[in-house]
């Protein structure tokens, strides 16, 4: 039975997993309605630092704990993955905001939307983990968060595609460039972040 005897580092990822699900759906929100207020990037920040804050707790109780549910380089790495996912949620609001961009174009919307798919997907498979009967649900739950991948570097590519047909203020399409590019990156941490889930699931199968 893949039942841990420390049960509590999964309570920990199910927390860290739907924080991510919070922010990407927060930052799905603020692109929709174009509210890239310094308000809603605080609230955005609260969400980030607190994704810090429960990493911390994990690697504390990793130092504190004997017998873990798996080894425990692939603890630090689920742990740090997902961090990395709620960082650069924060990044981007925080970049719209100084960016001053007024109004989202259609392909953040697309990527916001997928963004909040992902991290929906992951929540689902980090779940899974408690239990060996679930590894078929973790593995779909895997392929969907790989296919919403593939998904962002088509729309990143057709937006900045469309950025150097259509945009004439240069310096609009060097601000607007880096945010289709860090937003693919952060489909990017959820796919690094399944790619850990699958390793863990191989390991202990």
């Amino acid at each position: 039975m893949f039942i841990p005897k420390e049960a509590k580092f999964f309570d920990l990822f199910d927390r860290q997993a739907e924080n991510l699900v919070h922010a990407a759906d927060l930052y799905k929100k603020l692109v929709d309605e174009a509210a890239f207020t310094p308000e809603n990037v605080r609230a955005m920040h609260e969400k980030e630092h607190y994704g810090d804050e429960l990493t911390h707790t994990i690697i504390n109780t990793l130092n504190e704990t004997f017998i873990t549910p798996f080894d425990r380089e692939d603890i630090m790495a689920l742990a740090n993955h997902m961090d990395d996912v709620v960082d650069g949620l924060y990044m981007i609001t925080n970049r719209f905001c100084l960016y001053q961009i007024k109004q989202p174009s259609i392909y953040s919307k697309k990527m916001a939307a997928v963004l909040a798919n992902s991290t929906k997907a992951l929540q689902k498979a980090v779940g899974a983990l408690r239990s060996k009967k679930l590894m078929k649900e973790t593995l779909m739950q895997c392929v969907e968060i790989n296919r919403l991948e593939n998904e962002a570097d088509v729309i990143r590519d057709e937006a900045i595609a469309d950025l150097f047909q259509n945009q004439p203020d240069p310096i609009m399409i060097i601000k607007q460039k880096e945010l289709f590019e860090e937003s693919e990156n952060v489909a990017d941490y959820c796919e690094h972040t399944a790619n850990v889930v699958e390793s863990i699931l191989v390991k202990n199968n």
